[in-house]
């Protein structure tokens, strides 16, 4: 089987899609049956790994500009189009399928619907991108591929796709290294005692209602509790910002930091707070679990899909309830105990092989039907 896969997320900061696109890669182009080129502008034999530092990751990284950012991807369309022989199956990873890929069968995976239901919360131009393409080019694909019953929903009745044409498959954990490490040394300090949430600075995760509630606790929790924020600044958050610089004192800013040092600043907080607005799965709880922290997040979207009754869940719309939340697990050691104890038990359900062999599933009974 010829696969090309569009490996251009590869070329950002490894955020959720970028990891996803990597690790389930990583397992396609280890098996003998696959023949597997990687799209990045240019067609390669080679995948990039997250942390490799390239020169177009370099220059894509530096890019501001919403005008080049419109000229590039339609140079990604020209470029597409420079194959000769033909592949059997494209996998888009990232939401809309490049239209000129020479292949049989396109299998596409939406991750959340956020782009339509909470366009303030994304920069202008991505919103504007998805206007133009996402619904003109997704009905190209043959098959579906999301990650939760959620989101599978919302495909049905935002799409009008048949349940024949979506498949569910959870993502998977990092096993290796989202684990429960003994050496935890670090290049960088840390408080003894700390809540934890990580992802993008963005609005959808709802930072400025986290250090809202953080900021209700009272002054024995936060003199004993500091909160560490972790993840590259995104978009749109120059409120938050300005809080977490005016309260250097209570919230620590890590920024963005290899996965190695996020397990490990995992494996060293007391709890891990994640109270997205919307999720189509959620990475960040599920690796919390893997290293043994206790984990609050919201009871919305996709998240209690993926915490089951490891986690304990929070409204995100409701700041006395994330509040209330934290000092009940802070104050409490056998609950603490029993949330590690389930949250452990079950990541085991979740791994990038299981997730891979699901999606070469799919690509097989495409190429069959």
């Amino acid at each position: 089987m010829k696969i090309v896969i569009n490996a251009t997320p590869l070329l950002s900061f490894a955020t959720g899609v970028g990891r996803y696109t990597y690790e389930i890669s990583k397992y396609l182009e280890q098996d003998k049956q696959l023949k597997v080129d990687f799209f990045y502008g240019y067609y390669s034999k080679k995948l990039i790994e997250p942390d490799e530092k390239t020169v177009l990751k370099s220059f894509k990284s530096s890019i501001r500009s919403k005008y080049i950012k419109k000229i590039l991807r339609k140079l990604l369309a020209i470029f597409s189009k420079i194959r000769i022989s033909k592949y059997d199956v494209y996998w888009e990873p990232n939401f809309i399928p490049i239209r000129h890929i020479n292949t049989n069968k396109i299998i596409s995976s939406i991750h959340d619907f956020s782009f339509i239901l909470y366009k303030d919360f994304h920069p202008r131009e991505r919103i504007e991108y998805f206007d133009n393409y996402f619904f003109k080019n997704i009905y190209k694909s043959d098959m579906i591929i999301c990650f939760s019953e959620f989101t599978k929903r919302e495909i049905m009745e935002r799409l009008n796709f048949e349940d024949n044409r979506i498949k569910v498959i959870p993502h998977g954990v990092k096993h290796d290294v989202f684990r429960v490490h003994n050496d935890l040394s670090l290049g960088f300090v840390l408080p003894q005692k700390f809540i934890l949430c990580v992802g993008s600075i963005e609005p959808r995760k709802n930072l400025l209602g986290l250090l809202k509630a953080y900021d209700k606790l009272s002054s024995e929790i936060k003199s004993e509790y500091k909160l560490v924020l972790a993840g590259f600044k995104g978009w749109k958050n120059k409120d938050i910002m300005k809080i977490i610089d005016d309260n250097k004192e209570y919230v620590i800013y890590l920024g963005y930091i290899s996965d190695l040092e996020l397990a490990k600043v995992y494996n060293l907080a007391s709890l891990f707070v994640f109270p997205s607005f919307y999720e189509g799965f959620g990475f960040p709880p599920l690796e919390a679990m893997a290293c043994g922290t206790p984990v609050i997040t919201s009871n919305v979207s996709s998240l209690p899909e993926v915490g089951g009754d490891a986690v304990i869940y929070c409204n995100p719309y409701d700041i006395e309830d994330i509040k209330e939340k934290i000092e009940m697990v802070l104050n409490n050691k056998e609950l603490q105990r029993k949330m590690i104890e389930k949250g452990l038990k079950r990541v085991k359900q979740f791994t990038w092989e299981k997730a891979a062999k699901k999606h070469l599933e799919v690509f097989n009974k495409v190429l069959k039907n």
